[in-house]
């Protein structure tokens, strides 16, 4: 983009994307006119912050990713206690991940801005879980890509498994518990075992 948004354009944005996730959650042929309503803006607004839909969704698409890899940087998965960081990663993880189900789950929404962030994340977490190992979080005989393709399916199944579908709010409240359960589970088939 070009020069920084003012204060009102970006709050506009802001309430644009944020109405979008939600109408395009619960119908995804949902129109423009839909999205801005939501939003309590005009159709024009939408249309002049969003040539079409597809630039909604690359725009939704890039600020969910970009939420994502900042709740990784929130853990210090780097510097904390790998434990405590992967709890936290995990908890920070599903808040995001519930507030943007439509958009992380989209294919429209997958593109080479996105690929870099996606490619970001999966880097910082392959680097913390080499961490957690040489550390003894997990056990040394572990695969670490295989490790990753775990946790990231457990924390999916935390959110959607058996049809439980939890809404933001609920995640959010409970988040720290099932961290806990994801994190527990992880460490049971990952950890050292003895």
């Amino acid at each position: 983009m070009g020069r920084p948004l003012r204060a009102d354009a970006a709050r506009s944005v802001r309430a644009i994307l944020e109405a979008a996730e939600h109408v395009l959650a619960e119908d995804p042929g949902a129109s423009m006119e839909q999205i801005a309503e939501q939003a309590g803006v005009a159709r024009t607004t939408v249309h002049r912050r969003f040539a079409n839909r597809q630039a909604l969704i690359e725009a939704l698409a890039a600020s969910a990713k970009q939420q994502l890899m900042e709740s990784m940087e929130d853990a210090h998965l780097d510097t904390a206690p790998p434990l405590v960081a992967l709890h936290r990663a995990t908890a920070n993880g599903l808040r995001i991940k519930s507030v943007w189900r439509f958009t992380l789950g989209h294919p429209l929404a997958d593109t080479p801005l996105t690929a870099v962030i996606w490619s970001e994340i999966n880097a910082v977490t392959l680097e913390f879980l080499a961490r957690a190992q040489r550390e003894g979080l997990l056990a040394p005989e572990v695969d670490l890509m295989w490790a990753r393709r775990v946790y990231y399916a457990l924390v999916d199944e935390a959110l959607h498994g058996g049809g439980a579908d939890l809404d933001p709010d609920q995640v959010r409240q409970n988040a720290d518990a099932l961290a806990t359960l994801v994190v527990d589970t992880f460490l049971r088939g990952m950890g050292p075992h003895g």
